[in-house]
């Protein structure tokens, strides 16, 4: 009964060193390549954006009366 009970207690131990939630070396890893990949995306995102919409110049209506030689109209 006591070998069983320990080949049950060791096959636990095993199960919990693998889970993620009981080993903090593996769970501190992960987060960090994970925060490491979210700065990453969200720079490398940040970067592609500026460089397809800032050069971008929008269609802007300008008045004819406000040009810098204006055209008035004539009533």
């Amino acid at each position: 009964m006591s070998s069983h009970s320990e080949e049950l207690n060791d096959e636990f131990q095993k199960i919990q060193d693998r889970d993620f939630l009981h080993s903090w070396v593996s769970s501190s890893a992960f987060l960090f390549y994970l925060q490491i990949a979210c700065i990453l995306a969200l720079v490398l995102g940040g970067c592609y954006m500026l460089a397809t919409k800032r050069f971008e110049k929008p269609e802007v209506k300008v008045q004819n009366s406000t040009l810098y030689t204006p055209k008035y109209e004539t009533k």
